[in-house]
């Protein structure tokens, strides 16, 4: 599924007076591709990632999802619809993997599958293969705590993937992790991306994750650097 945003500006309003996280962004990413967003911290990578899951909405500018007949204008939405949106179709990672510390690995990958109002027969199937999926099939009752933070990361990436998202988005899915594991994440991710023909956004300081990207974006102060993934210009290519 085609995700997409059109000259996205994000407008926040501080004691300070009007800050722009965003300044008319605009990119493109097609099933079974990564495109992978970098740049220094404040650049507004996440606040881009939430716009393009609809958790937040663009001060200006369109966020889609699809094309033809089955495009969905995401930012046109309201909150409930954004929120069954999420349920169903896109997969998101948090950077501080977000997972509730009293369940289970299983429990909290069925989060988003009790949301999305899926049985508890169908939801408990789905959680264990899609731990199998990222070889944690052996952790399932084990809670965070009695986790590593690469099992951690990949617990939050199962949760993702349970639904069978088209898109999955995920916000510095490494920032915390030693470099073996690391790799390992951004491996796992390029596989599922490839093999289940999702697309794919990923916010990262690491240059070895950039480097497994088909495309990379750089912004610097809420702004799409020259040469970079946007529609119409010259991307980075990763071959």
């Amino acid at each position: 599924m085609r995700l997409a945003c059109d000259d996205v500006t994000r407008v926040f309003a501080t004691p300070a007076g009007e800050v722009a996280a965003l300044r008319g962004v605009s990119l493109a990413v097609e099933p079974g591709e990564l495109l992978v967003v970098r740049g220094p911290s404040g650049a507004g990578k996440t606040t881009l990632l939430n716009i393009l899951a609809g958790i937040d909405l663009p001060t200006s500018g369109s966020v889609t999802m699809g094309q033809g007949e089955d495009r969905t204008v995401i930012s046109a939405l309201g909150d409930d619809a954004r929120a069954a949106l999420r349920a169903q179709r896109i997969g998101y990672v948090f950077q501080a993997f977000g997972l509730i510390p009293v369940l289970s690995a299983q429990e909290n990958v069925e989060i988003p599958l009790r949301l999305a109002g899926m049985s508890p027969t169908q939801r408990r199937e789905r959680a264990r293969q899609a731990l199998e999926q990222v070889g944690l099939a052996d952790h399932v009752r084990q809670r965070p705590g009695e986790l590593s933070g690469g099992q951690q990361q990949r617990v939050g990436i199962a949760r993702a993937l349970a639904g069978r998202p088209d898109v999955l988005i995920a916000d510095e899915p490494t920032g915390q992790l030693d470099s073996e594991t690391a790799a390992r994440v951004m491996d796992l991710i390029h596989d599922l991306v490839a093999s289940a023909s999702v697309a794919a956004v990923v916010a990262t300081h690491d240059p070895e994750a950039a480097e497994r990207a088909d495309r990379v974006l750089t912004l610097r102060a809420g702004t799409a650097q020259p040469g970079t993934a946007q529609p119409g210009g010259e991307a980075v290519r990763r071959e």
